[in-house]
């Protein structure tokens, strides 16, 4: 019988992976791979059209190399650390109750062995190498900078040396440290782990393997030699260390070079010492002795290290502080004064009068002329009534003064950019078409006398209105690039179409707007988004699927973003800090937003340290939006090194080494050699319009607060610190007064220059506000292509007696608010509907003392409310002005002639060109003012009541509230009439608005005042 075999099993047939997982994963890259390139891509376009390309490449190399050196130091470290200790393990783990315990985690880490070793190591790569990466600029600067010419006083080591190779060797010995600890405790776990270290056990039983002593000895010897170097470093860092407590400089003093650094050198040494018995217990298995150098090197360290510096500190310096500290005093300030450029600050006394005579200003009659009464933070709403011209356009609420020559005259000018605000638009023009290919841009300029006020207190413009027209010329007036730029718009078309953009209205023609085209065929203002793959790059950055889907992105558009011009600075040059205020200027037929980089450091030896934030933070920058405190960065050197320009028409950036002898940009610009251009480049008509910037002087003029005093002596009593005062027009404010920028003439000069100016009043929270100091910096650099003006940065310090009288800013504030008479005015025309805001408080040294100035404004309350000057504060020791003119207030304090023409009493009717003093020419709206009556000059004591005109008590309080009734009726009269540009209606309300202010005060006069 014959059986037949059992089938045999057929082989399982292998399953078939399906499509979809694969195919999801490659979607999934390729997303990833997009979203990079979206912003990696993109930005080397942007670089590339800028012409920066090099700067982006520089940074990314760099970076780049940091980074896989960081990563493959750290990486094979740690890595080498835990195979070396795995596979050193002992065969056989003794069997002890120890080894027992461990078992179990053995176990449980085994299947994830391979894992840990490798991604332990690669985690704490990526970590280093971005760290490292962040170190680029350090790196840079050690491998391209070189020496400054000045050594330091302690070691006489060239300052390049601290600026440059310190923070690089700082930096490797830190990452190196990071690397052997890491390295260390990874082969601690895993020898412990493993059995190669043991810590129970018999005595006399080894607590080591060979393999496992060998390692950490070494590592213990590298860790202890880094210790050593770090020491050793510590010697030089010293000299730039920040003191703490009552030490009011910086550097190393008495304790630092007797004790400090000794000490450093010892433990130095020491940590050489213990790393050699390190290594020698590799040989020998003896842990006792490296065991014992530690323990050595602790003690040394508190008592070399700390107890010794301190018994040196409180029995040998702090009996004799003045005498002991008195030479490296001395350091620190030679060290501040040169760090921050304040070596040839010219001081001299000012022994300020204090009395006004007639014809005090007669020897200051350039000055005067130059007064400027427009507040730029003030009057921009102003701007925004007057010469807005639609809802979409606007103006920063902070302005800029710069300085323009006026039919053949300098003239100090408040000036602003009519840009683009989108948010101006209602909500019916809000789409993605309109906000991305319409309205695209801001047009002009508008530019206003700095020292003239038009028809009854506004702005007299001497550029404006769209198309601009004024003085300025022909010169391109469309704003691309500005601080209020959209984040994005697509620009350009065919040549043969007049193009979508909305570029200015014109309603006189008939038309409500006019179109325009940017031609992209011929300028480059961003990148190309011609093309598909453009399209779609550029749809995944913004997150806006239009840009791909639009047919108004076509081969000719152009994208622009990244427009504000200190973004674009920034941008392009990173290793730059910018001032926080940013200006336009229209140089050679474009408009050019001007902005001031520095150069800074933290390593300069005895200089003294300062935040940037804190020095450059003001009133202005508390209340403003588009004027910046610095970075909250921790300096001891500061050089206005770089001037930047953007144009705001194409965007083009712009930077010209400014200061060509400034170490640190002489390394950048060996790092990025095509990326700055020489002075010698800078026009004529552009260095006219440079000045010296806001935030450097903010740094020096708080340095000078305590640095004005050059004795090592003095300087250790402080007795004779300064600081600059609070703002008197902020309430409930110690924030400081901002500079400002005006032409003055100094004591002694023989003529006016533009300036930014300070002052200071005593140091300390409970100081009298009394004047101590005068600072002014000549902010004018020529208008000689290439060649900066001689005085050009010339610093004059005048120091007012010790016994000085004057009264600072907050005290003569005080006292304009204190006197009846301006007090009654004032009052007067703050109720209803009025508001009454002072406008900055200018300091002026002339008539032999000190000059307060204080334009005075009035704005409704509700509605449309912009502010017109209509007065003018001014005093002079205890003589107080106060009047519709400069001219008139300035009479007042000085006897009834100050010797000096102002020039603001004949202001142009802003919009007519006819002279406001002109007699009424009927039709053409021209109208003759109604004089105001001035108050009389005052010396604090209460005026008699007005006499004539006054009514009985009475009646004195109908007809005052029926006079307020009529000057609250004429100020909204003359705000509608102004805004409507009806000059013969302003002209008759205002009339009736001075006459109404006369007969308040007349009938408050017969209220007893």
């Amino acid at each position: 019988m014959t059986f037949a075999s059992p089938p045999r099993p057929r082989p399982a047939t292998p399953r078939r992976r399906g499509p979809l997982v694969p195919t999801l994963v490659t979607l999934a890259a390729l997303v990833v791979v997009l979203l990079v390139l979206a912003q990696v891509w993109t930005e080397v376009m942007w670089f590339s059209q800028l012409g920066f390309l090099e700067v982006l490449r520089t940074e990314w190399v760099t970076r780049g190399l940091l980074f896989v050196a960081g990563f493959a130091v750290m990486a094979a470290g740690v890595g080498f650390s835990l195979r070396f200790a795995y596979r050193a393990r002992p065969v056989y783990a003794p069997s002890t109750q120890e080894q027992a315990n461990l078992d179990q985690y053995r176990e449980a880490i085994e299947p994830l062995r391979r894992l840990v070793l490798i991604v332990g190591p690669v985690v704490l790569g990526l970590f280093a190498g971005g760290a490292a990466s962040q170190q680029w600029s350090t790196v840079q600067l050690w491998m391209r900078g070189g020496e400054v010419g000045t050594v330091d006083p302690q070691w006489g080591i060239d300052l390049g040396f601290y600026l440059f190779t310190l923070p690089g060797l700082r930096f490797v010995v830190s990452f190196l440290m990071a690397v052997v600890v890491l390295s260390g405790i990874a082969a601690l776990a895993t020898h412990y782990l493993y059995g190669g270290l043991r810590i129970g056990g018999g005595q006399g039983t080894p607590r080591t393997t060979r393999a496992a002593r060998v390692h950490l000895s070494v590592l213990g010897a590298l860790v202890l030699l880094l210790v050593a170097a770090n020491y050793w470093l510590d010697r030089y860092s010293i000299l730039t260390k920040q003191q703490t407590g009552e030490q009011r400089w910086q550097g190393a003093g008495f304790t630092d070079v007797n004790a400090v650094i000794p000490s450093r050198a010892i433990l130095a040494v020491a940590a050489i010492v213990v790393a050699a018995a390190f290594v020698a217990t590799a040989f020998s298995g003896n842990w006792r002795l490296p065991a014992i150098g530690v323990g050595l090197m602790v003690v040394a360290a508190i008592v070399v290290g700390g107890v010794y510096p301190a018994i040196v500190q409180r029995f040998q310096v702090q009996p004799n502080q003045q005498d002991a500290e008195s030479d490296y005093i001395q350091r620190n300030i030679d060290a501040t004064l040169a760090a921050y450029g304040l070596e040839d600050v010219e001081t001299s006394e000012y022994d300020a009068n204090v009395t006004a005579e007639p014809g005090a200003l007669r020897a200051n009659a350039e000055t005067t002329a130059s007064i400027r009464l427009l507040d730029p933070n003030i009057v921009s709403p102003s701007f925004k009534q007057l010469q807005q011209i639609r809802g979409f356009y606007s103006f920063p609420d902070s302005l800029a003064v710069d300085r323009y020559t006026i039919d053949g005259e300098s003239r100090d000018t408040v000036i602003a950019v009519r840009e683009l605000d989108q948010n101006g638009l209602n909500a019916g023009q809000r789409n993605w078409t309109n906000d991305t290919t319409v309205y695209t841009h801001g047009f002009g300029v508008v530019a206003a006398y700095g020292n003239t006020r038009g028809a009854r207190g506004a702005p007299a413009f001497w550029e404006g209105g769209i198309p601009s027209q004024g003085q300025l010329g022909e010169y391109e007036p469309r704003i691309y690039f500005g601080q209020q730029s959209p984040t994005y718009s697509i620009v350009g078309g065919p040549e043969s179409s007049n193009g979508w953009e909305f570029d200015y209205p014109d309603d006189e023609g008939g038309q409500g707007s006019v179109q325009y085209r940017f031609p992209t065929q011929d300028v480059s203002a961003g990148p190309s988004v011609g093309n598909l793959w453009q399209k779609l790059l550029y749809a995944l950055k913004f997150g806006d699927e239009q840009i791909l889907f639009s047919e108004r992105v076509n081969e000719h558009s152009q994208i622009l973003y990244d427009r504000n011009p200190r973004d674009r600075v920034a941008k392009v040059a990173p290793f730059l800090d910018l001032d926080g205020r940013v200006y336009p200027a229209v140089v050679d037929g474009r408009v050019k937003w001007i902005i001031d980089g520095y150069t800074t450091s933290d390593q300069y030896p005895y200089a003294a340290v300062r935040s940037l934030e804190d020095a450059t933070t003001d009133s202005l920058t508390e209340r403003s939006a588009s004027v910046q405190a610095l970075l909250p960065k921790q300096v001891n050197y500061i050089r206005n090194s770089v001037k930047a320009t953007v144009d705001a028409y194409d965007g083009s950036v712009d930077l010209y080494a400014w200061d060509a002898e400034d170490p640190i940009l002489q390394a950048w610009t060996e790092v990025f050699p095509t990326t700055l251009k020489p002075m010698s480049e800078i026009s004529g008509d552009l260095m006219s319009h440079i000045r010296y910037p806001e935030d450097l002087f903010k740094v020096q003029r708080a340095l000078l607060g305590q640095y004005h005093v050059t004795n090592a002596a003095e300087f250790f009593s402080g007795n004779d610190f300064w600081q600059n005062p609070a703002d008197p027009t902020v309430t409930n404010s110690d924030v400081p007064q901002p500079p400002y920028y005006l032409t003055l003439q100094m004591p002694g000069e023989d003529q006016a220059r533009f300036s930014l100016m300070s002052t200071f009043i005593p140091g300390g929270s409970t100081a009298r506000n009394v004047l101590t100091g005068y600072l002014a910096v000549d902010a004018e650099a020529g208008n000689t292509p290439g060649e900066v003006a001689e005085d050009y940065g010339k610093m004059r310090l005048l120091e007012l007696p010790r016994d000085s009288t004057v009264p600072g800013p907050g005290q003569a504030a005080a006292n304009f608010t204190a006197d009846p008479t301006v007090s009654e005015q004032l009052n007067i025309l703050a109720r209803g509907d009025s508001t009454v805001r002072r406008g900055n408080l200018l300091t002026l040294p002339v008539g032999g003392g000190l000059l307060y100035v204080q334009p005075v404004y009035v704005q409704a309350s509700a509605g449309t409310t912009y502010p017109l000057l209509q007065r003018v504060l001014v005093s002079f020791g205890d003589e107080i002005g106060y009047a519709e003119t400069l001219d008139g207030a300035l009479d007042q304090v000085f006897g009834g002639d100050s010797g000096a023409d102002a020039g603001d009493a004949g202001a142009p009717d802003p919009g007519t060109g006819v002279d406001a003093e002109a007699p009424d020419s009927g039709e053409d709206g021209a109208v003759q003012p109604t004089p105001t009556p001035t108050a009389e000059p005052t010396d604090g004591a209460t005026p008699a009541p007005p006499a004539g005109g006054g009514t009985t008590s009475p009646d004195a309080r109908a007809a005052l509230d029926e006079a307020l009734s009529r000057a609250q009726q004429a100020i909204r009269d003359s705000q509608a009439a102004l805004a409507d540009g009806d000059f013969a209606a302003y002209g008759e309300a205002q009339a009736r608005l001075d006459q109404a202010i006369q007969d308040a005060v007349d009938a408050e006069g017969g209220l007893g005042g």
